[in-house]
C-alpha cells in the first residue's frame, strides 16, 4: 500500500510535521535544560498529524471522522496532562536527568537525535491511522470500525482516570516516599501504559476494516514493544526503584506489571539470619 502516492504523501508529511515540532521543542529544551518536553511533542504531534491527514484526505469526511475525533481527543488530553504535570517546564524528570548525565558532555547532540527519533516514531505509528483517510472500508467489515473506535475511547477514558488518580495521590502524599497503589494502580503498576496500548489496539482493529488493514498492526506492535521493553516500563521502574527502593519492590511483588488484575499476596519476610559462631 505504501507505493500508493496518497498514502505515501500523507505519511511523509506526518514525518515532516513531527520533525519540525520536535526541532522547535529541542531548541526550547536547550534553553530550559528540561528534555521532558519531548513527551509533550510526541503527544501533540498526533493531533497535528490527524488534522493534516483530514486536510489532505481522499475519502469522504464521514469515513475518516471517527479516527480524526478519537486521535485528536487522545492527543490533546495527553498533551494537556503532560503540560500540567510540568513536562514543558520546571524540574526535569529523573529518567531524563539520568540520560543527561549518561550522555555528557554531548547531551545536547544526543537529545537532538532522541527528539528526532520520536518524530520518526510518530511517522511510523501514523501507519496505524492513515487508512481511513485514503481508502474506503470494506462494507462487510464495518463493525470492526465501530468496535475499534469504542476500544480506543475506552483506552482514552482509562488512561485519563489512571493519570488523575496518580496526580491526586502525589498531591496528597508529597515527600512521604509512598507508592501509588490505589484505584487502577492497585490492579496494575502501569495502568496508564495499559490503557494507552488499548487506544492503539483500537486503532489497529478499526483499520482491519480496510483493504491492507493489517498494515496498522505494525505500528501497534512497535508501540507495545516500546512500552514493554524499551522506553516505557523498564525506564519508569528503574526510576521508581531509585526513588522508592524497598517500597517499590514490595509493590512489584504484589501487583501486575501491565494488565490490570487482582493483587497477589505479599511474600512473607525473610527469616533473620542468625550470626555464626
Amino acid at each position: 500500500m505504501l507505493h500508493d502516492w496518497p498514502m505515501l504523501r500523507l505519511v511523509l508529511g506526518a514525518w515532516a510535521l513531527a520533525a519540525g515540532l520536535q526541532l522547535a521543542l529541542w531548541l526550547i529544551s536547550q534553553r530550559t535544560k528540561n528534555a521532558a518536553i519531548v513527551d509533550v511533542g510526541w503527544a501533540a504531534s498526533f493531533a497535528v498529524v490527524a488534522v493534516w491527514f483530514a486536510a489532505a484526505a481522499t475519502t469522504p469526511w464521514q469515513v475518516h471522522a471517527p479516527m480524526l475525533v478519537v486521535v485528536v481527543a487522545w492527543s490533546l488530553r495527553l498533551t494537556l496532562h503532560l503540560v500540567a504535570r510540568g513536562a514543558a517546564g520546571g524540574v526535569e524528570e529523573g529518567r531524563y536527568r539520568e540520560l543527561r548525565a549518561r550522555w555528557a558532555p554531548h547531551a545536547g547532540r544526543a537529545f537532538f537525535l532522541f527528539f528526532q527519533a520520536q518524530a520518526a516514531l510518530t511517522a511510523f505509528l501514523s501507519l496505524s491511522l492513515v487508512l481511513p483517510f485514503v481508502v474506503l472500508p470494506s462494507p462487510s467489515l464495518s463493525a470492526l470500525r465501530w468496535a475499534g473506535t469504542a476500544l480506543s475511547v475506552l483506552g482514552i477514558v482509562g488512561e485519563a482516570v489512571a493519570d488523575w488518580q496518580l496526580e491526586r495521590f502525589r498531591r496528597a502524599n508529597v515527600g512521604q516516599g509512598r507508592v501509588c497503589d490505589v484505584g487502577l494502580w492497585r490492579l496494575s503498576r502501569h495502568p496508564n501504559y495499559f490503557f494507552e496500548w488499548l487506544v492503539w489496539l483500537g486503532h489497529a482493529l478499526h483499520c482491519l476494516a480496510y483493504p491492507s488493514g493489517a498494515l496498522a498492526l505494525s505500528g501497534q506492535a512497535l508501540l507495545f514493544a516500546s512500552i514493554w521493553k524499551v522506553t516505557g516500563i523498564p525506564a519508569t521502574e528503574a526510576q521508581a526503584l531509585r526513588s522508592r527502593k524497598e517500597a517499590y519492590r514490595r509493590y512489584q511483588a504484589t501487583t501486575s506489571a501491565f494488565v490490570p488484575w487482582w493483587p497477589r499476596r505479599a511474600p512473607p519476610p525473610a527469616p533473620p539470619v542468625e550470626p555464626r559462631g
